[in-house]
């Protein structure tokens, strides 16, 4: 008697009975759900990287996904629905990026390490965001609060990577500086493979830095 009645719990909704194993195929449909979100979102940073913001239509980025529009479109109804929540999920990459960038062994390693963030493809997407932002309303205002924050997380992992102490006359701007030269880096990288050119250009600042930071 006991063991049937642990077997059995009330719906709160209908008051009726709600089995196990109805709770237990409620959970793999929520998976599949979030790995269906999880899937769209990533494919529309993919096609904003390599489309742009034109090219990335919901059709599109449903494609890319392997779901069909009508799944999208479930879960975000419009392409602004879509691209907002791509705004912040490429924002939350690039926060769980900053947090596992490892610690660098030398000047040279820190600035290739703080480079790189800049010419990879999350910061390629970010940059079509940017542009889309410009001209959406309502990707606008979420852009530029996600980038001051990430501009603000950036800047403190640079420092730390770096080893150096802010309150020190100079220091902050230095790093700063640093920042706008990777960002510039990125940009450069967009057209044509820059690595040879940014090679050089990272020693140079690691020296640079060497004796600006520590000199």
């Amino acid at each position: 008697m006991g063991s049937a009645a642990g077997a059995r719990a009330v719906n709160p909704r209908t008051g009726g009975e709600r089995t196990a194993g109805s709770t237990r195929g409620a959970a793999p449909k929520q998976d599949r759900s979030r790995a269906t979100r999880q899937r769209l979102l990533q494919s529309a940073v993919t096609c904003l990287a390599e489309h742009g913001w034109s090219g990335s239509t919901v059709t599109v980025v449903a494609e890319h996904a392997g779901v069909s529009r009508g799944a999208a479109q479930h879960h975000f109804p419009t392409r602004e629905d879509l691209f907002t929540a791509a705004v912040e999920y490429v924002a939350e990459e690039r926060s769980r990026a900053l947090r596992e960038l490892p610690t660098p062994a030398s000047a040279r390693a820190a600035v290739e390490t703080l480079v790189g963030l800049y010419t990879g493809p999350l910061f390629r997407a970010a940059l079509h965001l940017w542009v889309a932002a410009s001209n959406e309303p309502q990707l606008g205002p979420r852009v530029t609060a996600l980038e001051a924050r990430i501009g603000r997380e950036t800047h403190r992992m640079a420092v730390e990577l770096l080893g150096v102490d802010e309150r020190r006359p100079g220091v902050r701007e230095t790093v700063q500086g640093l920042l706008d030269m990777a960002r510039g880096l990125g940009l450069a990288n967009l057209l044509t493979d820059d690595s040879a050119r940014r090679e050089r250009v990272v020693a140079q600042w690691a020296r640079l830095l060497e004796n600006a930071l520590h000199g």
